[in-house]
């Protein structure tokens, strides 16, 4: 079966690494997706796939846009120490978001002193251009809860 739009992939490995070679991401068992643009991969993985059947090999490289976006500046925070925990360390991570907005993002600590703690809310691969390399292990049809649920169940899927 090919790759389309409403068929489950299962990549039998991925890795992602930076252009120096450095790993940054990879799979420890296999991983399932849904096929044509439910956000569960990568959409120039998912361009690069479209077509292909179980056995190929991919590896492509990808610029900041098409991953995890640009590093902004503007999401780099400085805050006062007694806002967070006494035992607030760098690599923590805090939801956080703007005023009058429900829009929840994930902020990690990157600085810690006596007076502020920094705070990051970009994504930790932003601003990086990345290898991204995988095998097709298997494709099929998606079932019609898969494609109303806007992702893969079962093996290697979510669980409901």
């Amino acid at each position: 079966m090919r790759i389309e739009k409403d068929t489950v992939v299962s990549l039998q490995y991925y890795k992602l690494s930076n252009l120096q070679g450095e790993i940054v991401d990879e799979s420890t068992s296999p991983v399932s997706y849904l096929h044509g643009g439910y956000g569960g991969m990568f959409p120039a993985v998912e361009a690069a796939l479209q077509g292909k059947e179980a056995g190929y090999a991919l590896s492509i490289a990808m610029e900041p846009e098409e991953t995890f976006g640009e590093y902004d500046s503007e999401l780099l925070r400085i805050e006062p120490r007694n806002a967070f925990p006494e035992n607030v360390e760098i690599g923590m991570q805090f939801e956080g978001g703007e005023e009058n907005s429900e829009d929840i993002m994930i902020y990690t600590v990157t600085d810690v002193t006596d007076d502020i703690v920094v705070v990051d809310g970009n994504h930790p691969l932003a601003g990086m251009a990345l290898q991204f390399e995988c095998t097709v292990m298997a494709v099929r049809a998606a079932t019609a809860d898969e494609v109303s649920h806007g992702h893969v169940h079962g093996p290697h899927g979510h669980d409901h």
